[in-house]
């Protein structure tokens, strides 16, 4: 088992991480940047080392920074968390020639995964169905009007090292293609150094269903059943939930072993997330793979019983899965509502700044993640999230009134949120009759804004 991990990453996956850990009898050592230097992550942790100026491009997104910050305290490992680093097949591959055990997938695998395009060719091969597109990145504007003529519009270009909802554009004409084009390829390059684009088709009102995967080192895996991921905003998760609610049974049994298939025939190990776009008919594509440990991953806990976090250091230490596929059973409903400093009235704008009262929700099957406490000065350098808030009820329709309930709870005093939009939500009758799509909160909510 390893002995002493540092964890690269900060606010609320840090502190779950050095939770899991100390429930293990794991020694943490946390970084931070000087914005962060009354972080409860830095607080919880064994050991803390500052590692840069606020600007995430000098601190968190600093490899050579934080591999000294390793090699310093003497760990044998490190753990990613989700965002930052935790995607980048370069920090996986120094960790892995220095001795310092990666908590994830193999930086190879990150590298091939990381490749949108390469990715879709992977899981082609592997009898995943896949949406119709470029094969490869595009070489010019001329060949991208070809394909979409071939395939009809309206298509989507996507940024080929993509991620976060950035680098995507959607085109319903030749005329928005040709602007689109350059735009997508611009924004490739400044958001990722890497301006490869590829073009799919575009499927309209489709849900976001991701299968959760975990794998040993010993060629053993297995699926944690699936999650909606639908209700977003520019790409950008708001809600998320476990069972998906329009995925039967047998589809989930299809669309898990096709999951686990891939994995097993590429050789991949640790945790990971097959993502899917499900039409109204109930075809499914394949959009992308995360080789890394997803945000909403509660819910998945929730249902099943497996702590993601400790499973992943187990793997890492090189255990063989402690279950299989027969031992996993899907109990109840669970739903995360992520919970950001922002003001919804005003074009979501970040709100930073300091938590002068702070009550947080408690009872059954209600589990609050989070790094922020009463006090507590929220950076205005990061991300907006500053809070998850999981439960889990016997159905869907009680996971609501939970949440609901929760969120009437929940009282942070000093900056704004959106915890009465995430209410609104709730309280919609097309989401409580789980008719909805990703393009719900543009449609619903914000379509006289």
């Amino acid at each position: 088992m390893l002995k002493r991990i540092l964890i690269a990453n900060r606010g609320e996956i840090a502190v779950r991480i050095i939770r899991a850990c100390r429930e293990m009898g794991i020694e943490t050592v946390a970084v931070y940047s000087e914005a962060d230097k009354d972080a409860l992550h830095v607080k919880l942790a064994d050991r803390a080392i500052c590692i840069g100026p606020a600007k995430a491009t000098k601190s968190y997104l600093n490899r050579n920074h934080i591999i000294e910050a390793a090699c310093l305290t003497g760990c044998d490992s490190i753990h990613p968390g989700y965002g930052f680093l935790s995607e980048s097949y370069h920090f996986a591959k120094m960790c892995s020639e220095i001795g310092l055990k990666w908590i994830g997938p193999s930086p190879e695998h990150i590298l091939l995964m990381g490749d949108k395009s390469k990715a879709k060719e992977t899981m082609q091969k592997a009898g995943i169905p896949v949406v119709p597109g470029s094969e490869g990145v595009l070489e010019s504007v001329e060949q991208a009007e070809r394909l979409a003529e071939k395939i009809g519009y309206p298509v989507i270009l996507k940024a080929s090292s993509g991620g976060g909802g950035k680098g995507i554009r959607v085109a319903y004409s030749k005329e928005e293609l040709i602007k689109a084009y350059g735009l997508v390829k611009q924004e490739a390059k400044n958001s990722f150094n890497d301006d490869r684009i590829y073009l799919e088709k575009f499927i309209e009102n489709p849900r976001h269903v991701e299968v959760q995967i975990i794998a040993d080192e010993h060629g053993n895996a297995v699926y944690l059943g699936e999650r909606d991921c639908s209700i977003q905003r520019h790409n950008q998760k708001i809600i998320e939930e476990t069972p998906c609610p329009i995925i039967s049974e047998k589809l989930r049994q299809k669309m898990g072993k096709l999951a686990v298939n891939a994995i097993c025939q590429i050789g991949y190990s640790n945790v990971g997330t097959i993502e899917f776009l499900v039409d109204k008919d109930k075809n499914y594509y394949f959009m992308e793979m995360n080789t890394r440990l997803q945000v909403e991953h509660p819910v998945t806990e929730a249902v099943t019983g497996v702590d993601i976090v400790k499973e992943q250091i187990k793997i890492a230490s090189g255990e063989k899965l402690s279950f299989s596929q027969k031992d996993i059973n899907i109990t109840g409903h669970s739903m995360e509502c992520r919970i950001n400093a922002e003001n919804p009235s005003k074009n979501f704008m970040p709100c930073p700044g300091k938590i002068t009262g702070l009550l947080l929700p408690g009872g059954n099957g209600i589990r609050i993640d989070t790094a922020i406490y009463e006090g507590y000065t929220i950076p205005n350098v990061y991300d907006a999230m500053i809070a998850k808030v999981i439960v889990h009820g016997k159905n869907r329709d009680e996971a609501i009134s939970k949440m609901k309930s929760a969120l009437g709870e929940l009282v942070i005093e000093g900056i704004d949120t959106n915890i009465d939009f995430l209410y609104q939500i709730l309280g919609n009758k097309s989401f409580r009759d789980n008719n909805y799509d990703t393009s719900f909160i543009e449609k619903e909510l914000l379509s006289d804004t």
